[in-house]
């Protein structure tokens, strides 16, 4: 198979792995920060909704040792992506890619299996914003494929009971976060703000839900800063970043 096609690229990201990406499918601090948080515990069999080119499972295979990874996208060329990804770091026997729209994933991924299920979903509400003309930008940002709700009900149907769900979300769709995740029973116990620097509100959040989990004891993490007092990176994102940043040096 050839790994490369016309406008991608091979990049690292530490420890050995690497990621192919395209001029539609890459990935942001974001993709990132919630691999990290989200990182699944040794043995865990987990499944990332909305994969792009795969980075969050692939982050997962540098960082530890989850016993099975499903990585979901309704887009051909996201799967490409990963499946060359795959077999550029032979990790056959780990990742199992599946070309389908996530609302349809009855009799493709077991339901009540998974013990971790992730999305980084678009951002922006069906007819809000600015809409990109390229489609895969477009679904990527905007909620035209499928919604908050559709994310959070496909995730509770495929998590066994006290499984987890962690995405993240820009600070304004917080309350419909909350009320999806209750809605399919699954309730909110980790929160996480991200901010640029301290004199800025927060650009973004991290959120862990638990499947059939007792109502209440949300615990708010310490905010995340991203710079530094010097406008440099905080020594938290630097560990965060750990082997991907050192690969460029």
């Amino acid at each position: 198979m050839t790994m490369l096609q016309t406008g991608e690229k091979i990049e690292p990201l530490g420890s050995g792995i690497q990621i192919i990406v395209s001029q539609n499918h890459a990935f942001g601090t974001d993709t990132v920060l919630l691999a990290n948080f989200s990182l699944p515990k040794n043995g865990d069999k987990a499944c990332d909704l909305g994969t792009g080119c795969g980075t969050i499972p692939l982050i997962w295979c540098r960082d530890s040792c989850p016993a099975a990874i499903t990585a979901v996208d309704i887009q051909e060329e996201a799967c490409s992506l990963l499946t060359r990804s795959v077999l550029l770091n032979h990790l056959e026997d780990k990742i199992e890619i599946l070309h389908s729209d996530l609302l349809e994933l009855k009799g493709k991924a077991a339901f009540s299996s998974y013990d971790l299920v992730v999305c980084n979903p678009p951002y922006k509400a069906a007819g809000t914003g600015i809409v990109n003309p390229e489609q895969a930008h477009r679904i990527a940002r905007h909620e035209y494929t499928c919604t908050i709700e559709d994310i959070v009900q496909t995730a509770a149907k495929l998590l066994r009971f006290s499984g987890r769900f962690c995405l993240c979300q820009r600070p304004e769709r917080l309350s419909d976060i909350i009320g999806a995740m209750r809605k399919y029973g699954l309730e909110p116990k980790r929160l996480r703000f991200v901010q640029q620097r301290c004199n800025k509100a927060p650009k973004l959040f991290l959120i862990e839900g638990r499947r059939g989990g007792k109502p209440n004891g949300l615990i708010v993490e310490p905010t995340l800063f991203i710079e530094n007092g010097e406008g440099g990176l905080s020594e938290e994102m630097i560990a965060i970043y750990g082997a991907y940043k050192e690969a460029y040096l």
